[in-house]
């Protein structure tokens, strides 16, 4: 009776398994996708929505569920490899506001560490074409 209930629990676990790893195939890889993106500017008065190739996408992680010292956990995100920056110049700013900004254009995206630096490493972040401008303030 012990050995059919084992056989059991690992026909399930390889039933999980399989299903598993069946459904982290169909999910979306790191890679490139175009995004509409909006530029604001404090002194100018509206935002500017303008596409730009951002990083996309999902990355294998790993996470022990027991943690034991010195063991090797990453979470790695799907982030740029190789990128540069284009300059957009606001048409309706204030005098003396400096009407130009600079937004990155990936050219090149891989599985990695989160640089906060460059990258919003947030669970939950806005939305890239969210702008402040738009929500209606009442007085």
């Amino acid at each position: 009776s012990w050995g059919q209930g084992q056989s059991r629990v690992q026909l399930h676990f390889h039933t999980l398994t399989f299903f598993l790893l069946a459904a982290a195939f169909q999910l979306p890889r790191c890679q490139l996708i175009n995004q509409t993106i909006s530029l604001e500017k404090k002194g100018c008065s509206r935002c500017h929505r303008v596409e730009t190739t951002i990083c996309s996408g999902y990355c294998t992680t790993k996470d022990p569920n027991m943690k034991i010292l010195f063991s090797k956990a990453y979470q790695h995100v799907c982030t740029y490899g190789e990128l540069y920056y284009k300059t957009f110049e606001f048409p309706d700013c204030l005098p003396g506001v400096d009407p130009v900004v600079t937004y990155p254009v990936a050219l090149r995206c891989h599985c990695g560490g989160c640089a906060m630096a460059t990258s919003d490493c947030t669970f939950e972040s806005l939305q890239p074409d969210f702008c402040i401008n738009d929500i209606p303030f009442y007085h």
